[in-house]
């Protein structure tokens, strides 16, 4: 893709929107730079740019008078493909794209691209870290925290590309080809951005539309949702399956996980030997097997990796443990099903801490899946109220309101005695208090440390 003259405006100054300025400024393109927020607010991310690249910044203005200027629109993740700017802009002949399309555009390796509701970061970088026991340089980027654009001119083409691509990422792409592409499961998410589960679903599908005879399409085989994909001619199709034994794909039978990817059944290891637990967990390690296998990964080599893989960051992370209770950091259950799966992960009683920001979805699964193992509830953010209402018309009652993740923690450990576990798993995003899960969970896990402090 020729850019050199080009005038390419870069919507959205996060992280991934700095990135495509920079790759966008190497390739030769002038580039504009806009955000609804001012530069006093985004002073650190424009002092950063300014260091590296010449750019002109357009902050906290009306995008409708860069139109008639740009040849092409870049789009961070955070911004909406529906806005009407960008909508006059792709009638007018304007291309519309995400940072992972531009980046792809000059990717020179193949691509494995990870997708799903939930799992997503942390098989992605299963992934990663199976495929460099395996010898193979592997660069882990997208939505797991370093964006594609950040390292696409230092990828070979003798490298791998394993990469975390959300439903965001996924809406503006359009000629995004991944070699291998890996769908892990569909649940209502980011209804507040997709509106219908049926968009939803179209977006996170795009990440096979493009693949072509040879190129391989994973999933869920105990997902009812992708168990009905008919993936394009030719793309060959493998399955991953906790609860069934199958002729093609990787599964668990007998307690056992085992793989038949084209070379005969072969067993990689005991499904209780994994690094990370829950049986989501077991779900997310199916799927790298396959994944990273399919890559040329050895099944011993994969199971070294499943069975010494210590987890992600902010995902059933543990942070502390405190007079006998056990504070783990979950910030990444940023909906209900993820939570859920959180709850379903911790060892017994549980004081959960949850709430944040409004995804327009219901609570009333998450609320269930309480049962027994739930003591106290305590909430904060702005579905505070919304996941009381949900939980208390279900009979439970143990609930606590906070302001913040210092008194929420302060409060979960009132309510905890010895032997309990203390979950951060909010089942929301996190944007209504803080710039992202990350920083969420830094937070909990200061104050879970300033406690600890505290009561030495």
């Amino acid at each position: 893709m020729e850019l050199s003259g080009k005038t390419v405006l870069v919507m959205g100054l996060a992280r991934s929107g700095i990135s495509a300025a920079r790759l966008l400024y190497r390739k030769g393109a002038r580039v504009i730079v806009h955000d609804s927020k001012n530069e006093t607010d985004l002073s650190a991310a424009t002092e950063e740019l300014k260091k590296s690249i010449e750019c002109e910044f357009h902050l906290g203005q009306d995008p409708g008078i860069l139109l008639n200027r740009a040849d092409m629109i870049v789009l961070s993740p955070g911004v909406p493909a529906d806005l009407p700017f960008l909508i006059r802009a792709s009638e007018s002949g304007i291309e519309v794209i995400s940072e992972v399309e531009l980046a792809y555009r000059y990717c020179k390796a193949p691509i494995i691209a990870v997708t799903g509701t939930n799992g997503k970061t942390t098989t992605t970088a299963l992934i990663g870290e199976i495929l460099k026991a395996a010898g193979k340089v592997t660069h882990v980027v997208g939505n797991i925290g370093l964006p594609f654009s950040e390292k696409v001119d230092e990828i070979e083409p003798g490298d791998m590309v394993a990469a975390e691509i959300s439903s965001f990422q996924l809406e503006t792409t359009a000629v995004f080809r991944p070699e291998i592409a890996l769908i892990l499961n569909i649940s209502p998410d980011h209804l507040d951005r997709h509106k219908t589960m049926e968009n939803y679903i179209a977006a996170k599908y795009r990440v096979f539309g493009n693949q072509v005879r040879g190129d391989i399409l994973i999933l869920n085989g105990d997902d009812p949702i992708l168990s009905r994909i008919d993936p394009p001619g030719g793309v060959h199709t493998f399955y991953f399956s906790r609860s069934r034994a199958l002729s093609e794909g990787v599964w668990v039978e007998d307690g056992y996980i085992r793989m038949n990817l084209g070379g005969g059944i072969k067993t990689v290891c005991r499904a209780d030997q994994l690094g990370i637990p829950g049986t989501h967990n077991l779900e997310n390690a199916l799927a790298a097997a396959a994944a990273a296998g399919l890559a040329g990964a050895a099944p011993e080599i994969i199971a070294d990796t499943l069975r010494t893989f210590p987890g992600v960051e902010h995902r059933i992370e543990k942070v502390a443990v405190i007079k006998g209770i056990t504070f783990y950091n979950d910030s990444k259950g940023t909906n209900p099903d993820s939570s859920i799966k959180a709850i379903e992960a911790m060892p017994g009683a549980t004081v959960l801490i949850a709430g944040g920001m409004d995804k327009k979805g219901g609570f009333s699964e998450f609320t269930a899946a309480f049962g027994s193992k739930v003591k106290a509830l305590v909430l904060l953010g702005e579905t505070a109220d919304k996941i009381a209402e949900t939980a208390r018309k279900q009979g439970f009652t143990n609930i606590h309101m906070t302001k913040s993740i210092p008194e929420a923690v302060e409060k979960a450990y009132a309510l905890s005695s010895q032997g309990y576990s203390v979950l951060l798993s909010p089942a929301c995003a996190s944007w209504d208090m803080f710039r992202d899960y990350e920083e969420r969970g830094n937070v909990f896990k200061e104050a879970v440390r300033a406690l600890e402090k505290s009561i030495e």
